[in-house]
């Protein structure tokens, strides 16, 4: 695996290489980038490897979702991901006050990480059938952000977890 950083502007690509699995990998052409892993088919808990470390996910809550994110064995968050199911997206909150919006479109095919200004910093566009592919594109202006690694695989657990809720409701109203 090479640094995620190094394929800004390069295309990538999100996809499940097995059926029945939990596991997702990142690549970038034949190029493995990175792999995100779920410890269970049905649960929320993640792994996230690149080169560049190893981060682990979990959403909490139930009328108020949020996700954490935490370097692998480590017990403090270096970020939460605030949901508002309301407004299609949420954001990524940090110690330090800074914030990344998070935004999706009505039918969920395209999700984005953008600046508090509105610039787009990684962009997800939903391909395959149950939305179980996507493309990725990193915006340059997300290339010097030490947060770039895990935010990218970060997005892509975002995009999951709207799948799986979206599958819930419409069981639910059936």
């Amino acid at each position: 695996m090479d640094k995620i950083a190094n394929f800004v502007g390069l295309p990538l690509h999100w996809h499940k290489p097995h059926l029945l699995g939990t596991e997702y990998e990142l690549k970038s052409g034949e190029t493995l980038v990175a792999v995100l892993r779920f410890r269970s088919i049905f649960g929320t808990f993640a792994t996230a490897e690149s080169a560049d470390g190893c981060w682990t996910f979990k959403r909490v809550g139930f009328w108020q979702t949020r996700v954490t994110i935490r370097p692998c064995d480590a017990d403090e968050e270096i970020a939460t991901f605030k949901n508002n199911t309301w407004s299609s997206g949420g954001t990524l909150l940090f110690p330090d006050g800074r914030q990344y919006p998070a935004n999706t479109n009505f039918w969920q095919t395209q999700y984005e990480f953008t600046t508090q200004t509105g610039d787009a910093l990684i962009h997800y566009r939903n391909r395959g059938i149950l939305g179980s592919s996507a493309e990725v594109t990193i915006l340059p202006n997300a290339q010097e952000m030490t947060e770039l690694p895990w935010m990218v695989i970060l997005g892509w657990y975002l995009v999951l977890m709207m799948q799986h809720d979206s599958a819930d409701t419409t069981a639910a109203a059936t």
